[in-house]
C-alpha cells in the first residue's frame, strides 16, 4: 500500500509532462466543459420566461462571481500548499492543509449567508427600478449565497483531491452537481411533474441542489476513501496559524483575483445600462456561452498546477517549464476553436437564448469583438497558474487588477464615449495585451532569478 501511495505521489515527478498533464487535465476538463454546458442551458431555459428573468440572472451573476472567488481563491490555497508540500516530501504537513482547508470552507460559507441576507436587495436596486426585474434577482441571490456552503465546502475537497494527483474524483463530482442541477432545471422554472412553475426562484433551487449533492458525495470520497493519498485527522485537528496563513498568502490573492472579476463586471453592466437593460443581458449571455471557452482552459490550469507546485517544491525547472510550454499550446488551441465559434456562429447562439432581433444586433457586435482577445487571456492563464502554483498568487492579483480595473473599464468607458455601444468592448482587446506584457515580463524575471539556477 505505501509503495502504491509513492508510485502515486512520484508520478507528478517522474512521468512524461505531456502524458501527466494530459491524464491530470483531461477530468478537470471535461467536468468543466459539462459546468458549462449547464451555464448555458440554465440560462437557456430561463431565457424561455422572458428577457427581463434572463436580466435577473444576468444582474445576479457578479454576486455569483464574487462567491465563486472566494472558494476559487481558498482552493488555490489548499491546492498549491499540498501540492508544494508533497514535492518537499512533507507528507503530514500536505494533510494538515487539507484539514485547515475544511475550516476556511465553512468561515467562507456563514460570511457568504450573512451578506446575502443583507445586501441581495441592495445590490439589485443599484441598476433598475422594474420590480419583476428586482424581485427574480433577489429572490435568486438570496437563494445561492444562503445555501452557498454546498460549492464552497465541495470545493474544498475537490482541491485537497487536485492537489494530491486525484483529477478523477472531482470530476465525477463535478459531474454528478451539474447533471443534477440541469435534470432540475427545466422542472422548478417550468413546473413539472407535479412542481409549481417558479422561474428564475427554481433556477436558484435547482443550482443549490445540484451543488449541495455533490457535496455530499465528495465528502464522502475524502473521509470515507481508503486509497486516498491523504488522510485526514479532524478527530486530533489542531490549529496551526502558520497553516493557514500560507493557504491565506497564496489563496487571498487569488480570491481577490477572481473577485475583482466580479468588480468589473458590475462596472461593465453601469456602463452598459446608460444603453438598457437589452445591452445588460447580452453581456449576461456573453458570460455564460465565453465559459463553454474558458472553463475548459480553467480545467486545463487545475491539472497543470499541482504539477507546477510539485516540481517547483522539488527544485525541477526543466519539467516545470516544460508544462508551462505544453499548456499554453493547449490553452491556445481550445482559443482558437472559441473564436472561431464566436465569429462565425453569434446570432445562432443567440436564437438559443429567445434573443429579439435588437439583442441578436447588439450580441453579433459583442461576440466578434471581445473574441479576438481569447488567444491572449489563454497564455495569460496558464502564466498566472504558474505564478500561484509558486505561491506567488500576488502577482496573479496584480494582473487581473492592471487588466479588469486599470485598463478594460477605464477603455471600455472611453470607446463607449467614442463609438458608442458597438464599440464598448473593444477595451477587452487592449486590456489582455496590457495584461500578458505584465505577466511576460514578470515570468522572464523569475525564470532568470529562480528557475534558470537550479
Amino acid at each position: 500500500m505505501e509503495e502504491q501511495q509513492l508510485q502515486h505521489e512520484n508520478k507528478m515527478g517522474t512521468m512524461h509532462i505531456p502524458q501527466l498533464l494530459f491524464s491530470m487535465a483531461l477530468p478537470a476538463i471535461i467536468s468543466m466543459f459539462v459546468q458549462a454546458m449547464y451555464n448555458i442551458v440554465d440560462s437557456v431555459f430561463v431565457a424561455q420566461t422572458g428577457e427581463n428573468a434572463l436580466t435577473a440572472v444576468s444582474l445576479a451573476f457578479p454576486v455569483q462571481m464574487l462567491i465563486v472567488s472566494c472558494f476559487v481563491g481558498m482552493g488555490v490555497g489548499i491546492n498549491s500548499g499540498i501540492s508544494r508540500r508533497l514535492g518537499e516530501k512533507k507528507h503530514r504537513e500536505a494533510e494538515m492543509v487539507a484539514e485547515h482547508g475544511f475550516l476556511v470552507a465553512v468561515i467562507l460559507s456563514l460570511a457568504a449567508a450573512v451578506l446575502g441576507a443583507v445586501f441581495s436587495n441592495i445590490f439589485v436596486k443599484m441598476f433598475t427600478d422594474n420590480p419583476e426585474i428586482i424581485k427574480g434577482c433577489t429572490d435568486y441571490l438570496l437563494i445561492v449565497t444562503i445555501f452557498s456552503f454546498g460549492s464552497i465546502i465541495t470545493q474544498a475537497g475537490f482541491s485537497t483531491l487536485q492537489g494530491s494527483g486525484d483529477m478523477i474524483q472531482p470530476m465525477i463530482g463535478q459531474l454528478i452537481g451539474a447533471i443534477t442541477n440541469i435534470i432540475l432545471d427545466p422542472i422548478m422554472i417550468f413546473g413539472l411533474l407535479g412542481f409549481p412553475a417558479l422561474g428564475v426562484t427554481g433556477a436558484a433551487i435547482a443550482t443549490v441542489t445540484g451543488q449541495i449533492i455533490a457535496m455530499v458525495y465528495i465528502l464522502i470520497v475524502v473521509l470515507k476513501r481508503k486509497k486516498n493519498l491523504l488522510k485526514l485527522h479532524f478527530r486530533s485537528f489542531k490549529y496551526r496559524g502558520a497553516i493557514m496563513k500560507d493557504i491565506a498568502v497564496v489563496g487571498l490573492p487569488s480570491a481577490i483575483m477572481q473577485g475583482i472579476g466580479s468588480f468589473m463586471v458590475t462596472g461593465y453592466n453601469l456602463i452598459l445600462a446608460g444603453y438598457g437593460m437589452t445591452a445588460v443581458a447580452v453581456f449576461g449571455v456573453y458570460f455564460k456561452v465565453q465559459s463553454f471557452i474558458f472553463m475548459p482552459i480553467f480545467g486545463l490550469g487545475q491539472g497543470a498546477m499541482p504539477i507546477f507546485g510539485y516540481n517547483y517544491g522539488a527544485q525541477n525547472a526543466k519539467r516545470f517549464k516544460e508544462t508551462l510550454k505544453v499548456s499554453i499550446l493547449t490553452s491556445l488551441v481550445i482559443m482558437f476553436v472559441g473564436v472561431l465559434l464566436f465569429q462565425l456562429f453569434p446570432a445562432q447562439i443567440f436564437m438559443l437564448f429567445n434573443a429579439s432581433e435588437e439583442m441578436t444586433a447588439i450580441g453579433i457586435n459583442c461576440f466578434r469583438a471581445i473574441s479576438l482577445a481569447f488567444p491572449l487571456a489563454g497564455i495569460s492563464i496558464m502564466l498566472s497558474t504558474s505564478f500561484q502554483a509558486m505561491g506567488k498568487s500576488y502577482l496573479s492579483m496584480i494582473s487581473s487588477f492592471l487588466r479588469q480595473m486599470i485598463f478594460l473599464l477605464p477603455f471600455s468607458y472611453l470607446f463607449s464615449l467614442i463609438g458608442g455601444l458597438d464599440t464598448v468592448w473593444y477595451g477587452f482587446i487592449v486590456s489582455e495585451i496590457a495584461c500578458l506584457v505584465f505577466e511576460v515580463i514578470v515570468y522572464r524575471h523569475y525564470k532568470k532569478k529562480v528557475l534558470d539556477r537550479w
